[in-house]
């Protein structure tokens, strides 16, 4: 099924890239620039999951608090705590779902890539390209007159970690949640390095479509974080009109009045029934 639904497709979209590069001159025949033009399509399709993760952010914190809390309320109770856990899944499908695809969609896609560049463009996987579609004898994969994309290099491995690291930041500058030391460490340090020990031992055709997606992720970061500070620049500058807080205003929370909702409490499992009494008669 992965094979038939997942890999074959996109298989043919690599190959007939190479082609249509072929086409246009014999000289830019580079795999390399298939592979970057290839990662640019890719973003471009599962852009609007990574909108509704970015929407979800805020709400994912949310419901990683609300488990805990239900944790913490019903330590000695473990039917009620799961029942608890289940209600706040329940009640935030749509950010579950959403995240649990887009998870989805990366193993997917590092899968094939290693597939694609370990064996399938040395032609073992030739056999699954479309009957209309053009089966090179060979395939060039030095990007760029240097580097072999499949084997592994040092020196791509080394700018994939830094652009990891320069999402990250971009990523945290712009979060609405205040971000820990150790989240930080983790994300800003750990992620990196560890990236880094872990794909040096993979093809660089992999690497140059995660370097291609890190790229796309930087710039749509650095435009979303430009806009914010224009906002928050022009928010200063506008002057604010007075106002005066009801009664029944002041009982919100801040996070209820920032958004006009009532604040959200955690949802309650289900009372137990309580036992049937049994009443003595006696005569």
């Amino acid at each position: 099924m992965f094979e038939t639904y997942i890999y074959t497709p996109f298989f043919n979209i690599l190959v007939g890239l190479y082609s249509l590069l072929g086409a246009i001159s014999p000289d830019i025949a580079d795999m390399g620039i298939a592979v970057i033009i290839f990662s640019i399509i890719v973003r471009i399709l599962t852009f609007p999951l990574t909108i509704a993760g970015e929407r979800s952010e805020e709400e994912k914190q949310k419901i990683i608090e609300k488990i805990e809390e239900a944790k913490k309320l019903y330590a000695h109770e473990p039917i009620k705590q799961k029942e608890a856990i289940r209600l706040v899944m329940r009640s935030n499908i749509r950010t579950v779902l959403a995240t649990t695809t887009n998870i989805l969609i990366q193993l997917a896609i590092i899968f094939m890539l290693y597939r694609i560049f370990a064996t399938g463009l040395e032609g073992k996987d030739f056999h699954l390209l479309y009957d209309f579609m053009p089966h090179p004898d060979t395939v060039n994969l030095m990007f760029l007159g240097k580097y072999d994309l499949s084997h592994t290099n040092a020196y791509l491995n080394l700018v994939q970690s830094i652009m990891i690291f320069v999402v990250e930041v971009l990523i945290a500058m712009r979060s609405p949640l205040p971000i820990s030391r150790k989240d930080k460490i983790l994300m800003q340090v750990v992620l990196p390095v560890g990236s880094y020990l872990i794909f040096m031992f993979l093809p660089s055709g992999k690497k140059l479509f995660v370097i291609t997606s890190l790229a796309f992720s930087a710039l749509y970061n650095s435009f979303r974080l430009a806009q914010d500070w224009g906002d928050k620049l022009m928010t200063r500058l506008t002057p604010k009109p007075l106002h005066f807080e009801s009664e029944s205003s002041r009982e919100m929370s801040p996070d209820a009045k920032q958004s006009g909702r009532p604040e959200e409490q955690l949802p309650t499992p289900p009372a137990e029934p309580a036992p049937p009494s049994t009443q003595t008669h006696t005569s």
